[in-house]
C-alpha cells in the first residue's frame, strides 16, 4: 500500500474522531429489531398463545427479505453516500419498531408488521455506517470499524433491561412505543450532527448523485463475486451468524427455562452487550496489527466455550454470567472481521455492493439460526441438538477464515 498518500492513525482520529461514534449510534438502530425484540418473546407468545417458532418465523421472513436487498442497498451507498440513507433510516426504524404495539394476535398481522420493519430497516444496514467510516480511516480502520460496530453492543447492553422495565411498568404494547421513541431521541441528534463520510461531504445542494472520490479504488463488483476468497467469506459469515445470533436471541428464554426470573435474565443479557464492547475493541486493535483472517479464525472459535457451558452449565451457579461474558466477547466480531477483510481484499471501489453480498449471508444466518433453534425447542422441549449443530458450524466458520491467503496491498487515497 502506498503509505505516502495515507494519513497516520493520529491524523485520522484528530480529523474525524466523531464519525465512528455517530456511526456507532446509527448502527445500534439497525439491530433494534434483532437485539431489542427478544425480551418481548415470552409476554407476546403468552398473550396470543403462539409457539416460539410462530413468533420467530416472522422475524426470519423479514431478515431473509432484508438479505435479498442488501446488495442493491450497497450499490445505493456506493453511488449516493451514506448520510441521507442513515438519517431517514433512524427515524423510520424506530417508528416501525413502535408499530409492533398494534399487533392484533393474528399471525398475518404479525407478518405484516415485520414486512414493514424489513423495508424501513434497509437504510440502516451495516453497509451504510461502515462505508462512510472506510472513506475516512485507513491506518486505523480496524479500530474505527470496531467502534462503529459497537453499536450492536450498545443495543445489546441497553435494550434487554430497558424493554423488560417498560414491559413490567406499562405492558408490552406501550413498551414497544416507548422503546422506539426513546432510542430515536437518543440517536437522531448524534447522527445528524456528526455522521458524514468523504462522499457525503461532496454532495451538492440539489442532492445529485455524488462523483466517485479518489478513495474509491480496488476490485470491481463482478471480479469480487468470482473470487474464491469471497466465497469463503460468505460461508464464514453464514455459519457464524447462524450460531451466535440464535444463541443471543434464545438467551433469555433459555434462562427462563433454568428458572431465572425476567429482571435478572435481562441484566444477564445486557452483560452480553457490555462484554461485546470489550471484544469488539480488542478485535479491532488486533486486526490492525496482526493478520486479520487468523485473528478472526481464533475469535470464531470462542463461542464454543459458551455453547459447552449452555449444554452442561445449568448445574453450576456461575454459568449464566460466564455464558453471557463468553457470548459477549464474540458477539458481532464476525461483522468487524468480515467488513475489515472486505476492504483489505477488495478495496473501496465496490465496497458497498460486495459487502452487501456478505451482509446478505450475515442476514441469512441471522434469520434462520433463531428459527432453527425455536423449531428444535418446539419439537423436543430442549435446545441440546441446536447446541451440537452450533459447535459444528463454528468450527467450519473458523476453518474458512483460517484458509484465506494474505491480502494483496490495494492503494487507497483517503485524502478527500
Amino acid at each position: 500500500m502506498n503509505q505516502a498518500v495515507l494519513p497516520g492513525a493520529t491524523t485520522e482520529w484528530r480529523r474525524h474522531f466523531m464519525l465512528p461514534v455517530a456511526a456507532m449510534f446509527g448502527y445500534s438502530v439497525s439491530v433494534i429489531h434483532i437485539y431489542g425484540i427478544y425480551p418481548y418473546i415470552l409476554p407476546v407468545t403468552k398473550e396470543f398463545g403462539w409457539t416460539r417458532g410462530q413468533y420467530t418465523g416472522a422475524f426470519t421472513f423479514a431478515i431473509l427479505v432484508q438479505a435479498l436487498l442488501a446488495v442493491p442497498v450497497g450499490m445505493l451507498v456506493d453511488r449516493f453516500g451514506s448520510r441521507r440513507l442513515g438519517l431517514a433510516g433512524v427515524v423510520l426504524v424506530c417508528l416501525g419498531f413502535a408499530l409492533f404495539s398494534t399487533s392484533s394476535g393474528s399471525l398475518t398481522n404479525w407478518y405484516l408488521m415485520w414486512g414493514i420493519m424489513t423495508l424501513v430497516a434497509l437504510p440502516v444496514q451495516a453497509t451504510v455506517w461502515t462505508s462512510a467510516v472506510a472513506t475516512r480511516f485507513t491506518a486505523s480502520r480496524g479500530t474505527a470499524f470496531a467502534i462503529t460496530l459497537c453499536g450492536a453492543s450498545v443495543a445489546q447492553f441497553v435494550f434487554p433491561p430497558l424493554a423488560t422495565r417498560l414491559i413490567g411498568d406499562y405492558g408490552w404494547r406501550t413498551a414497544f412505543v416507548w422503546h422506539g421513541l426513546i432510542w430515536m431521541a437518543v440517536v437522531l441528534p448524534v447522527v445528524f450532527l456528526f455522521f458524514r463520510g468523504a462522499r457525503d461531504a461532496g454532495r451538492t445542494a440539489k442532492a445529485s448523485p455524488l462523483p466517485r472520490p479518489p478513495a474509491a479504488s480496488g476490485v470491481g463488483f463482478r471480479d469480487g463475486l468470482r473470487s474464491p476468497v469471497y466465497v469463503r467469506l460468505l460461508l464464514a459469515s453464514l455459519f457464524f451468524t447462524f450460531t451466535i445470533v440464535a444463541l443471543n436471541y434464545q438467551f433469555m428464554p433459555i434462562l427462563a427455562g433454568w428458572g431465572i426470573e425476567p429482571t435478572r435474565a435481562a441484566w444477564l443479557a445486557s452483560l452480553i452487550g457490555l462484554s461485546s464492547v470489550v471484544g469488539r475493541l480488542v478485535t479491532g486493535y488486533l486486526i490492525d496489527r496482526f493478520r486479520a483472517s487468523h485473528v478472526g479464525a481464533i475469535v470464531f472459535l470462542l463461542p464454543i466455550i459458551a455453547v459447552l457451558m449452555l449444554l452442561f452449565g445449568e448445574d453450576y451457579a456461575p454459568a449464566p454470567a460466564l455464558v453471557a461474558i463468553m457470548l459477549g466477547l464474540t458477539l458481532g466480531a464476525e461483522v468487524d472481521v468480515i467488513v475489515y477483510l472486505t476492504t483489505r481484499f477488495f478495496g473501496l471501489n465496490s465496497f458497498g455492493a460486495l459487502y452487501g453480498g456478505l451482509l446478505a449471508a450475515l442476514s441469512i444466518g441471522t434469520a434462520i439460526g433463531p428459527l432453527a433453534a425455536s423449531l428444535i425447542f418446539d419439537a423436543t422441549g430442549r435446545y441440546d441438538r441446536f447446541f451440537w449443530l452450533a459447535i459444528a458450524l463454528l468450527l467450519l466458520s473458523s476453518a474458512a477464515l483460517f484458509s484465506l491467503p494474505k491480502p494483496a496491498d490495494i492503494e487507497e487515497d483517503t485524502s478527500v
